[in-house]
């Protein structure tokens, strides 16, 4: 995790941001701290992109997919604003390493491993497809 910011919101949608945990050309993601106390992965959208309604819409239906999806290979959403100045979307925050981590550590995952999980992620995605 990275620290935040100066330019990042110190909170989000009821979450008190704790840091960064990634990137894109998209938005940040922020690991953030629920008034009750629980942790939460935050997808906050850079402000570039949230004054363009068609963004918007795929962002919303984004959104309202994730929130049908009922598995337990899937985290569950915990809260979203895809009307806000900043739209964002939060889930249950997972601890563990990104894939990227893992690999720059220990190098490239032998093909049985990524055998494995091509197949483990297919059925999570199959699964999750059923419930949505």
């Amino acid at each position: 995790m990275d620290d935040l910011r100066p330019t990042d919101p110190a909170r989000i949608g009821g979450h008190r941001l704790l840091g960064r945990l990634g990137a894109g050309g998209m938005g940040v993601v922020y690991l953030g701290r629920t008034d009750a106390g629980a942790l939460a992965a935050i997808k906050v959208i850079l402000p570039e992109h949230a004054g363009d309604e068609d963004f918007r819409a795929r962002f919303r239906r984004e959104a309202e997919a994730a929130r049908r999806v009922d598995s337990p290979w899937a985290v569950p959403v915990t809260g979203a604003d895809t009307e806000a100045e900043r739209p964002w979307l939060a889930t249950e925050f997972v601890p563990g390493p990104t894939l990227s981590d893992v690999v720059a550590r220990r190098g490239p995952l032998p093909v049985r491993g990524v055998t494995v999980l091509g197949r483990l992620l297919a059925r999570a995605l199959a699964l999750s497809l059923i419930h949505i």
